[in-house]
């Protein structure tokens, strides 16, 4: 099981109140929304291992190198040197330092790569797997994995985080048109506002859906373009033709990494805290109370 800990850390704290606070005033709904989250899925899953994976740099120069405006929008403040920092909410930031120190006392694996995204860091290790893996997210960039063959799901959180969509191929089939495999040139094609991708403009996710099942992939899309007797029509081929600089750059974007150097951790689930002294201490000046309580409970079961 790999955890995209970003994207439920912040589901969790916009959905746990605020006033769940820290003996010293600090808000801490963010850090039990995410153990609470974590012991759920301990529960109903049992995963044999569980990694939680890691934003080292969360908007990759190389990204950018290749498509300026990618989270753009999203950039708090613009750093010469290293990422740049991310716009997030006053009360979260003072909170993942917790989660992090929580995640290592119990010994959950916690793994980020300099210079890549949580996602390539899940892609990596997805590629890597020898049996099922289960991918727990709310980023739809990351349906592109999904793979039957392999035994590969996400579960989104449909609602806050107790409710999970379990999405597989006759899922993805259903709701956009294309299986896993399709879905990264399906987000090209459209775009993806929160990420920053312009896409083909004109080019919406019905349009998108039924480019590829008529032409069957990205390149057979741009293929259809170049072909005079290709069955597009004047508009398509016009908007794809303006489009081609940034179809040539975007696929690099959009897809997920999957041979990143990954650091040698121990990813087995694990079924007593690492560092018990310290897991007690970070109860107690925290105030995570019942939600640690809870998820070591879990792990001992």
């Amino acid at each position: 099981m790999l955890l995209d800990t970003a994207s439920l850390y912040f589901r969790a704290y916009f959905g746990v109140p605020e006033s769940l606070k820290a003996p010293d005033g600090t808000p801490v709904n963010a850090v039990r929304g995410l153990l609470d989250f974590i012991d759920r899925l301990v529960k109903d899953h049992r995963p044999d291992d569980l990694v939680a994976c890691m934003d080292a740099d969360w908007r990759p120069a190389w990204r950018v190198e290749l498509i300026p405006s990618y989270k753009a929008h999203r950039v708090a403040e613009a750093r010469p040197a290293g990422p740049d920092t991310e716009e997030v909410p006053d009360t979260l930031s003072p909170q993942v330092p917790i989660i992090e120190a929580v995640l290592d006392a119990l010994g959950i694996a916690r793994v980020g790569v300099a210079e890549y995204e949580a996602d390539d860091v899940i892609g990596t290790f997805t590629a890597r797997a020898t049996g099922p893996v289960d991918i727990v997210t709310g980023d739809r960039d990351l349906y592109q994995l999904v793979d039957d063959a392999r035994g590969v799901r996400v579960l989104y959180p449909v609602k806050g985080v107790g409710t999970l969509l379990l999405t597989d191929e006759a899922v993805l089939r259903e709701k956009y048109g294309v299986d896993g495999r399709g879905y990264a040139d399906l987000a090209t094609l459209r775009g993806d506002p929160s990420d920053g991708l312009p896409g083909v403009p004109g080019v919406g996710e019905k349009t998108a859906a039924k480019l590829l099942a008529e032409f069957g992939d990205l390149p057979g899309v741009l293929a259809a373009v170049e072909d005079p007797k290709a069955r597009l029509t004047p508009t398509q081929r016009r908007r794809l033709t303006e489009a081609l600089p940034y179809l040539e750059v975007a696929p690099k974007v959009v897809k997920v990494a999957d041979d990143i150097p990954l650091p040698p951790v121990p990813t087995a689930l694990p079924h007593t805290a690492r560092d018990p002294e310290m897991v007690e201490a970070l109860a107690s000046r925290w105030g995570l109370g019942g939600s640690l309580q809870r998820l070591l409970t879990t792990l001992r079961s």
